[in-house]
């Protein structure tokens, strides 16, 4: 029975004190009541502060963007973390590509020009594949968990002892306001009571709220340790991204410039003479596989000085480490070395050189 006589009389004293506030804040609002201001000083730090959370939201869901631009995927994971379980591993945009150009290659042929291309392409981006999940994690382990750490835990708490320090200005303003209505001498005695007990708490909450909004200052200093970690996620990606496109690029500068544009040749291009049409049997063995631009004799090519272009007619594998292992279609420099048995050419592929 006295535990809910007490639970009675807290209840209306909560109610009694919950009253008193909406009347004071509604006052102030009509401008019929004084309301206390805040220093200068405790005014900026809320000010800092409202403004980092607003633009500490704003960077973390564009980062998020940023890194997972598909929304339905971003929902999942959300819902996934407040599970507490781990989101299903999911094949990413650069690996599914990069499977497709595998398979395609694999179906056209990796003996053609085109199919091998395509496998070289999908391996390459199977690797910018994996490269982007590691961007993801290191990027979501040291740049956005610290960002969202600030939103739902420490802004939170300042968020909450703000608003005490606004019930407690009330609270103050409200027995200030009963004091000046006081007329009877013991009514003014209990006021300015209540009116000591209000000020002193709301002193105590000030500064409460104005220490924790001071250490904004060291989240910012966090953040940007946080950013630099970004930063350097970020080189480390696009120089990964840089050096796996070079090394495609090296392996495909075995399809030159006046090959790959075969496709847009008219019809007044020159046709390339077949260079067993133009050599006896025995050199068939080892040239056969080419056509040269020109000219079309070998012994012409031979005497010849300068360097020459030729699309090899199907794939050869190099014998020993002195031959050049060739692709059909692909279009390589031959000429000729004083000495070298007549049966042979020497071809150069990029940095390749063989017989």
């Amino acid at each position: 029975m006295n535990i809910m006589d007490f639970n009675v009389k807290k209840l209306a004293a909560d109610a009694g004190t919950f009253l008193s506030r909406a009347v004071q804040f509604t006052e102030e609002k009509l401008g019929q009541a004084e309301k206390t201001e805040l220093d200068a000083h405790l005014e900026n730090l809320l000010s800092k502060a409202e403004c980092t959370k607003i633009w500490t939201e704003k960077i973390m869901k564009q980062t998020e963007v940023l890194l997972q631009p598909n929304p339905n995927a971003r929902i999942e994971e959300f819902v996934y973390e407040k599970l507490d379980r781990k989101a299903p591993s999911r094949i990413n945009n650069p690996e599914l590509l990069g499977q497709y150009m595998i398979d395609a290659g694999t179906e056209f042929g990796p003996g053609t020009a085109y199919g091998n291309a395509l496998i070289k392409c999908g391996e390459t981006q199977k690797r910018i594949g994996t490269a982007d999940r590691e961007l993801i994690q290191t990027s979501a382990l040291n740049f956005l968990t610290p960002l969202r750490n600030f939103i739902e835990g420490d802004y939170k708490t300042i968020a909450k002892e703000r608003k005490l320090l606004q019930n407690k200005r009330l609270d103050l303003d409200a027995a200030k306001t009963r004091l000046k209505k006081a007329k009877a001498a013991e009514t003014k005695s209990s006021s300015e009571q209540e009116l000591r007990i209000t000020q002193s708490e709301f002193d105590r909450q000030a500064e409460i709220t104005r220490l924790l909004l001071e250490g904004i200052s060291s989240t910012h200093a966090h953040h940007l340790r946080c950013l630099n970690d970004f930063v350097e996620a970020q080189m480390t990606y696009y120089a990964q991204c840089y050096q796996y496109m070079l090394d495609l690029q090296k392996q495909l500068g075995s399809f030159p410039s006046n090959y790959l544009s075969n496709n847009n040749q008219t019809s007044g291009t020159p046709v390339p003479y077949a260079l067993s049409n133009a050599i006896g049997p025995s050199a068939q063995a080892s040239t056969g596989s080419l056509v040269i631009t020109c000219p079309s004799n070998l012994n012409d090519l031979k005497e010849s000085s300068s360097n020459r272009k030729a699309r090899v007619l199907y794939d050869y594998d190099a014998a020993n480490s002195t031959e050049l292992s060739l692709l059909a279609d692909e279009v390589i420099t031959v000429f000729s070395v004083v000495g070298m048995d007549s049966d042979w050419l020497m071809g150069e592929r990029g940095n390749q050189k063989g017989k």
